[in-house]
């Protein structure tokens, strides 16, 4: 008599296959759920259309209804406020990845003019706020930019308060545009897109003070201008020391962070 095979182990074998799947839905929500949770605000431009910008033209004016946010996607943008007697004052340099008119105010508080050719990408506003309520992701990542931006404001305000030299202003600045722009330069070399106006309203100080303070740093050999645009690093050490932000910018921790 010949013996009937068992069901049992195909029995088994069908419900390994349906754990099994099981188990790969449940991965597969999971890489959905980290692909979200990884989405950054730069996300929400990518389907905007890519504007180009003119050296020198203005993205946004201050005062102006702020519809709009924009991404700098290539090039260098300044932000800038007009105080006192036509006194300008530039708040920040933004660079690839930054995002322009976050605040919550109905209004920009600052103009941003493109310095270099820049590509910029727009989102009204309205959709901007909609996409970040609904994401779970996207509103930590707004409250986090928001933070970082009150956090960049207070800093520039506490230096100016502070009263610090000239000689550290510059080297902080330099050091901080050095983590930003590249984290290893060729040969120590530099690429400063703006010009040494643009620093000095920066900084809160004149434009003769720069060039009198690079061509002292040039003298002790710590920082040597090469052409209109270039300085080279020779001092990276010394350089950071002066800046007097020695414990942030280490050459172990010297290095842009992309927030957005």
């Amino acid at each position: 008599m010949t013996q009937r095979p068992s069901t049992a182990p195909t029995a088994t074998r069908g419900h390994d296959d349906a754990m099994q799947n099981n188990h790969a839905f449940d991965n597969a929500e999971k890489t959905l759920e980290g692909l979200h949770a990884g989405q950054s605000l730069s996300s929400l431009f990518v389907s905007s259309t890519a504007e180009v910008v003119a050296a020198g033209k203005a993205i946004c004016w201050e005062g102006d209804k702020a519809n709009h946010l924009f991404q700098v996607e290539e090039g260098v943008v300044r932000l800038h406020r007009i105080i006192g007697e036509g006194r300008r004052v530039i708040t920040a340099f933004h660079f690839a990845g930054d995002l322009i008119g976050a605040s919550l105010q109905n209004d920009f508080l600052v103009t941003a003019e493109a310095v270099t050719e820049c590509k910029i990408r727009r989102i009204s506003r309205k959709s901007f706020h909609e996409e970040v309520a609904r994401s779970n992701a996207l509103g930590p990542a707004y409250i986090s930019l928001l933070c970082q931006e009150a956090a960049a404001a207070h800093e520039q305000m506490g230096a100016a308060c502070r009263r610090r030299m000239r000689e550290e202003r510059l080297c902080s600045f330099i050091v901080k545009l050095r983590s930003r722009r590249n984290p290893q330069p060729r040969q120590g070399l530099l690429r400063v897109p703006m010009n040494r106006q643009d620093i000095a309203d920066h900084l809160g100080l004149t434009i003769e003070t720069v060039s009198r303070t690079i061509t002292k740093l040039a003298a002790r050999n710590i920082v040597v201008p090469e052409g209109r645009h270039d300085l080279r690093i020779v001092n990276l050490a010394r350089l950071v020391q002066l800046s007097g932000d020695a414990d942030d910018f280490s050459e172990n921790s010297c290095h842009r962070v992309n927030l957005h």
